[in-house]
């Protein structure tokens, strides 16, 4: 097992889905394998307008010829390991970047960092980490609960000092946990919306200068859904509400449905921003996927 970095770009020729699968061609396969079973980060290039730079982790369960496309292959992705980075992580400056594996003996950035599948060394995986899911307290949650506080600096509370793979293991089994993706999750869809309610359209800061505005999923986790950007929308809390019990959906255009069994559809209607659809998020490439919207309408909507 090896940790490995995958480059992925939304415009993509692959059929990707990030939190699902990476889609690649043969002569990447022998790396692709030696992920499997551990943990790799997402790249987006630089030469994407508005990159994010490293923007994800992921665990890779198992890799598998691709059926449909001869001389492909597939990397599965654990269910529930997809984790966007709450700060995503820009490349670095060519004599310093943050993926120091990628510098030759002369100092100078090698040809390997044109690898759409490479190898990512244990200290360059961890420093990437410790910057993608740091975090900007003005996002959290507005209840101060102890347990999302990280327990140490090192997040490692055994007596005797680990070894560093091991301490590589206990943080991303910390950064986990169903707690912490929550927490990032929020951090995450929270910013991609402005803080703002996608339905209603109002963006309310409380006295303590936290949004009144929570990260809902389209799919919940509970039905498997992931904790990526696209199956979050930011909603007030009477909004989200509705929602998770159907009485209001989306189609794929983002217009907002609103359920026959309201007792209040003035009201509801009312409360709607005048456009009628929900407002997108800052970045097209963050937009609800029509995959998740779907499934709201087929097994939560009420129509």
């Amino acid at each position: 097992m090896a940790f490995g970095v995958f480059i992925h770009r939304a415009d993509s020729i692959y059929e990707d889905s990030p939190a699902e699968r990476y889609q690649f061609p043969r002569p990447y396969l022998t790396r692709a394998q030696q992920t499997v079973g551990d943990w790799i980060v997402y790249y987006e290039p630089r030469k994407v307008r508005g990159t994010r730079g490293y923007f994800a982790v992921a665990k890779v369960k198992q890799i598998i010829p691709d059926p449909g496309a001869p001389g492909m292959y597939i990397a599965l992705i654990e269910p529930g390991s997809y984790l966007d980075f709450a700060d995503p992580v820009p490349f670095g400056s060519p004599g310093d970047p943050v993926e120091r594996g990628l510098l030759n003996e002369a100092g100078a950035i090698s040809g390997r960092a044109q690898s759409a599948v490479r190898p990512l060394s244990a200290a360059d995986f961890n420093r990437i980490i410790e910057l993608g899911l740091g975090g900007d307290d003005r996002l959290l949650p507005r209840d101060d609960d102890a347990a999302l506080s990280p327990p140490s600096d090192n997040f490692v509370q055994d007596e005797r000092a680990p070894f560093p793979f091991e301490q590589e293991r206990d943080r991303i089994s910390y950064y986990g946990s169903r707690i912490v993706r929550k927490q990032i999750f929020r951090r995450v869809v929270l910013r991609a919306y402005d803080e703002r309610c996608a339905i209603t359209g109002l963006k309310l800061i409380n006295g303590g200068g936290r949004a009144e505005v929570q990260a809902a999923h389209i799919r919940p986790v509970e039905a498997s859904g992931p904790d990526i950007i696209n199956n979050g929308l930011a909603l007030s809390g009477t909004v989200h509400w509705m929602f998770d019990r159907g009485l209001i959906g989306l189609d794929d255009d983002l217009k907002i449905l609103v359920s026959r069994q309201i007792n209040d559809p003035d009201g509801v209607n009312a409360m709607i921003n005048k456009s009628g659809h929900a407002l997108p998020p800052l970045r097209p490439a963050d937009r609800p996927h029509p995959h998740f919207l779907q499934w709201h309408r087929e097994h939560c909507f009420k129509s």
